[in-house]
Formats: structure tokens, C-alpha cells, sequence
């Protein structure tokens, strides 16, 4: 039987959710450079980490502009002193009145809408908002042509809640390479900057034009006319990342750490306490050029081991196998060894945990940063 190492730093209960914060900072910097050039404000998206400790981060220690997916995120990284905070999800009308709550706390929260009713319960409710454009088909959102976008631009104009418009290059996951990712973030951009030029022929202010995903956030030739850049899950990056030719694998700062618990040698499998409830359920590469199943295996010091994936999960066991078409026998890894997968989908892998086991960037000892979720 294998006595575990207490004194590694991976002798935590598994599965676990790690976060290389040398990898990691070194993502931020990355787009914060790019943000600088391309003349534009940066706003990250905190729905990945849902972490106060990474937005931190994020945002240089500064109370800087974030974005959100949930008002849970809002209440939280306002309390943690972040008051410029884009609620970048369409705004239904019975959430109105935890948005009105925030603001009178002196948060500056801003939704976004795409349609009359919206409109005019936003008005009502005296909440500043962002036009939902659509840039490419992907979501929610009106084209830049479409005669209601200066009829809503009107009426929250004239109630003194039009910000500007807001537009996400979605389909920007579905294409590979940088100038695949760069011929969408102008699609992204000629859209928002129509929109604007539609409002502004109709006599109407445009103070803030916001666009972003983190395809296209990294390979964007130019902003002109844009103010502000969004990106989310660039400061983890993930395996549906490095498909599309976002990063590098290497560039991955999450991973989980798990166990060996058995092995089925006849099937060519290797069992590990990961399943599908700590890696998640998310098939994000299934349909790209490498398919990497739940997760791709490396040595519990990150190192990845070749050609080997979670290639099937349950609740809490999880299969590492060769992946389809390698053949030779399974490298033996005895009951006990450590494992680390990288995830397909950062956010929806972190989801699964309330904490990250940080290993920092300065070679210190392991920190805990707590991790939180809900609406």
C-alpha cells in the first residue's frame, strides 16, 4: 500500500481544485498589455473565478470596472469594494428590485436589454442600461438595422438611463486561429459602432460602446470607436481555449488534483476519484479538431502525460484511458498516485468547488481562496 507524502503540498483531500497563480498572473498581464494598445478600457469578467482574491487580481488591487453574470457576484464583489459593475446578462424585470437595492448602497450597477419591456421597466425602476447588440446571431441582441433599436435608445434616453450599447462575438468559439478569432472581433466591433452611429443619427448620446469575448478580446486588429473590453475566462484559460489556438496548454492556470483508486487493466483503464460532479459534466472539445473527454491527465506537478484523458465519468469515479486511436499499454500508475486534469471549461469546472488550492507564484506555501456561487 502507498503511505501518502503529508508533506507534499498536494497531500490535500482529493478531488481538489488548483490554481497556478505564477500561470495566471501571467494571463492577466497578457490581455491587460493588449487592452493598452488597442486604446481601451479592460472590464473582466468575474464569472469564472467568483473569487474576490482573483478579482483582485485582475484588477491590480484597485476597485476597477468588472463585469457579472449573476447579481450574487454584483452583491458580492460590491461588498468587497468594486463599485463599476456590468451586469452583462439581459435584465428580467423581478430582479429590478435587488439592482435598485445595490445602487442605493452606492454601487454604479448597469444592466443590459434588448426590447421594449425591458425598457420600460428599467425606466421605471430609474437603472442606467446597455443596448444589447447582435453581432453575429450567437445569443440575445438587436441587430444594428433594427428600427427599435433607436425607439428603446429613445425612451431610456429620455428617462436618463442610456449608457451606450453592448455586443459578445459568441460565435467566435466555434472558429480556430487568430485570424479567424480577429475577422469576428471586427464583426463585433462594425456592429456595436453601426449601433452607435444609429443612435447618434437619431440624436442620442453613446457614452460607453462594449464589446468582447476572450477569442476575440486576443485577436482584435483594432477598436476604433470601441471604449471597453470584456473577457472572462482568460485569466484560467481552459482545453476549449487551447483548441481554438487561444493559448497554449501550458498556459492553463486550473487544474484538479485526484486520485488513483483502482484500474481495470483488460479494458485499458485507470480509475480516479474525479468524476463528473468535480470536473463537471461539460464536453466543450468533443466537437473541436482534439476531442480530450473530461479532462487531460498530467503528473501531479502539471506535467502532461501524452495521449491520456478522462474518457468517461460518473458522479464521482472518473476513467483515464488512451484517447481514441492510440494503442500500446497503459503507463501503470499505482493506487494512491496524484493526478492533475486540465478542464475543458474552466467556469464550469471551478463551479464545482468552493475553494482554490493556490499554489503561488512566489514558491510559498499552499493558500486557500475561497470560491462562491448562486444568484
Amino acid at each position: 500500500m502507498m503511505t501518502p507524502d503529508l508533506s507534499s503540498p498536494f497531500a490535500m483531500p482529493t478531488p481538489a481544485l488548483l490554481l497556478d497563480e505564477k500561470r495566471m498572473m501571467q494571463n492577466i498581464a497578457r490581455l491587460a498589455r493588449r487592452a493598452e494598445r488597442l486604446g481601451v478600457s479592460l472590464r473582466p469578467h468575474v464569472k469564472t473565478a467568483k473569487s474576490v482574491d482573483v478579482a483582485r487580481r485582475l484588477t491590480g488591487g484597485a476597485s476597477g470596472p468588472i463585469t457579472v453574470s449573476t447579481l450574487a457576484e454584483a452583491e458580492v464583489f460590491f461588498d468587497a469594494g468594486h463599485y463599476d459593475i456590468l451586469y452583462a446578462v439581459g435584465i428580467a424585470p423581478q430582479k429590478l428590485e435587488r439592482v435598485q437595492a445595490l445602487r442605493a448602497r452606492g454601487c454604479d450597477l448597469v444592466v443590459i436589454l434588448d426590447c421594449d419591456a425591458q425598457a420600460q421597466a428599467v425606466v421605471q425602476s430609474d437603472v442606467p442600461a446597455l443596448i444589447e447588440i447582435d453581432s453575429d446571431g450567437h445569443r440575445g441582441g438587436l441587430r444594428p438595422d433594427d428600427p427599435s433599436l433607436v425607439r428603446i435608445g429613445r425612451t431610456l434616453h429620455d428617462a436618463g438611463c442610456l449608457r451606450g450599447v453592448i455586443t459578445h462575438a459568441g460565435e467566435s468559439y466555434t472558429v480556430r486561429g487568430v485570424a479567424a478569432h480577429a475577422d469576428f472581433a471586427e464583426l463585433e466591433r462594425k456592429a456595436a459602432v453601426s449601433a452607435v452611429g444609429a443612435l447618434h443619427d437619431a440624436g442620442l448620446p453613446c457614452p460607453v460602446v462594449s464589446v468582447g469575448s476572450t477569442p476575440t478580446a486576443h485577436a482584435a486588429r483594432d477598436l476604433i470607436g470601441v471604449t471597453e473590453l470584456r473577457a472572462g475566462v482568460y485569466m484560467f484559460f481552459d482545453l476549449v481555449m487551447a483548441g481554438i489556438d487561444v493559448c497554449a496548454v501550458d498556459d492553463i492556470a486550473i487544474s484538479v488534483l485526484t486520485t488513483v483508486i483502482g484500474h481495470q487493466p483488460a479494458k485499458g483503464w485507470t480509475m480516479i476519484d474525479a468524476g463528473w460532479m468535480a470536473l463537471s459534466r461539460d464536453r466543450g472539445t468533443a466537437a473541436q479538431d482534439v476531442d480530450q473527454g473530461y479532462g487531460l491527465i498530467c503528473d501531479v506537478n502539471g506535467n502532461v502525460l501524452p495521449d491520456l484523458i478522462v474518457s468517461s465519468a460518473n458522479q464521482e469515479h472518473g476513467i483515464i484511458s488512451h484517447r481514441s486511436g492510440v494503442d500500446g499499454a497503459m503507463p501503470y500508475m499505482p493506487v494512491g498516485t496524484r493526478l492533475r486534469i486540465l478542464p475543458n471549461h474552466a467556469c464550469a469546472t471551478a463551479a464545482q468547488h468552493d475553494r482554490y488550492n493556490v499554489l503561488p507564484q512566489d514558491g510559498g506555501p499552499m493558500q486557500i481562496w475561497p470560491r462562491f456561487g448562486g444568484w
